[in-house]
């Protein structure tokens, strides 16, 4: 039973060792980026704060934080995150550079749905 054994392991070991199969070096992998289109966005993306509340009425959240801001809306249907950001240093107004959309869940929804759901939403709310 020993040399059994031995001999198992032996042969493993074996094959673990050079000159057996080659390994292909792939090098780094790519960190892969999650992207968004902003297909159905044309009416969010780039706008200042006084544009977002001319669209969808008065925000319910407003957080500064750091050199953002983001507004949050909500409808009965999902909620709105907008992000804004100065475009060049201390030029114009903040803008609207992304934005996040979740149902009243917490689920996942389209971005767009959401900026048409909250475009139809009444007195603002």
């Amino acid at each position: 039973m020993k040399t059994a054994a031995s001999l198992a392991i032996l042969v493993f070991t074996a094959a673990c060792g050079p000159g057996g199969g080659e390994v292909a070096s792939v090098g780094r992998l790519p960190v892969p980026t999650r992207t968004y289109g902003t297909t159905g966005l044309e009416r969010v993306m780039g706008q200042t704060a006084r544009g977002l509340t001319g669209l969808f009425g008065a925000a319910d959240a407003d957080v500064v934080e750091g050199a953002g801001r983001k507004l949050q809306f909500g409808s009965r249907i999902c909620v709105l995150d907008a992000y804004l950001y100065r475009q060049a240093a201390g030029s114009g107004d903040p803008v609207v550079t992304h934005v996040d959309a979740r149902q009243r869940d917490g689920s996942a929804i389209d971005r767009a749905s959401c900026v048409a759901a909250l475009s139809r939403r009444d007195g603002g709310k």
